[in-house]
């Protein structure tokens, strides 16, 4: 078996489903190794999540947003920002959570 292909640019793809009811799956893709930040935003520009932190290698990663804060409360239906920072190079999604 071959080892799987390292993408070739580091980018933030679109949350599937989109929009949402109880969770939503948000994949990412890193050229090189990098230090990582995925965190959730209301529209006020308020972060209510952190969805990964730290040191990542280079390939195709996924974690799954259940539309809760921080704390594990359940957020309102809404618009929400999704923000990843890897290698200093930021990328946003808009994901809606509905009823």
């Amino acid at each position: 078996d071959a080892p799987p292909a390292v993408p070739v640019r580091t980018a933030l793809a679109a949350a599937a489903p989109n929009p949402f009811r109880a969770a939503t799956r948000v994949a990412f893709d890193l050229a090189v190794e990098a230090d990582v930040t995925l965190e959730v935003y209301d529209v006020h520009g308020a972060r209510v999540a952190v969805l990964a932190s730290g040191r990542r290698p280079a390939g195709s990663h996924q974690v799954t947003w259940t539309g809760s804060d921080a704390a594990g409360r359940d957020l309102p239906a809404g618009v929400y920002l999704l923000r990843l920072v890897a290698g200093g190079q930021p990328a946003t999604r808009k994901v809606v959570k509905v009823e």
